[in-house]
């Protein structure tokens, strides 16, 4: 996430009537607006792989995969972000337009500039998603994953994936190589 515009404090539909109008992406907390910094090539990269490796698992079925330029609401906290991947199985979802819900797994590819928030404050957001059952943070750095998986308690239960393990997202049944996460990078 970037530093706030210079927008003033905006209600949710105002955001997303001008949100519409920029060139660039900004995300939304609660009335603030962040402008978006432009991502590198291996960021997206990464999220090209996840996307196309997803995308391909699901073909076929009811859940749908999404890349960054798609937004999601989080109502309990009146946030509104771009996920770099994710995926609803909603219906709901799959006639929306403006912004997704009900999303089942979040793939956040942590940057320099937004790996302390990917997994703080927006994390602590992303939790109020009753439908959420999983959040992938992909560290290119690192070349490393954690995935956060919503047990039956509604804990969160850190699973750490590196080098030459097979990444498992339970919640769509999915498992590849961490290796083809981190292709052509």
């Amino acid at each position: 996430m970037g530093l706030p515009q210079s927008v003033t404090h905006l209600p949710p539909h105002e955001y997303l009537a001008w949100e519409n109008t920029q060139a660039e992406k900004h995300e939304y907390v609660n009335g603030e607006v962040y402008a978006m910094v432009g991502a590198k090539r291996d960021h997206v990269t990464i999220a090209g792989n996840v996307f196309a490796l997803l995308k391909d698992h699901l073909r076929g079925g009811p859940c749908r995969a999404y890349i960054s330029d798609m937004k999601v609401k989080v109502e309990t906290a009146n946030a509104f972000f771009y996920p770099d991947v994710f995926v609803t199985c909603n219906e709901r979802d799959h006639q929306a337009e403006l912004f997704l819900s009900h999303p089942k797994l979040i793939v956040e590819v942590l940057s320099d500039s937004t790996a302390a928030f990917d997994r703080g404050d927006k994390f602590a957001i992303y939790r109020q998603i009753p439908t959420l059952e999983e959040y992938l943070l992909i560290d290119p750095d690192s070349r490393r994953a954690d995935c956060f998986r919503r047990d039956a308690t509604g804990h969160w239960v850190l699973y750490d994936f590196r080098k030459d393990d097979v990444i498992e997202l339970r919640s769509i049944a999915f498992q590849a190589p961490l290796a083809a996460f981190f292709e052509n990078v």
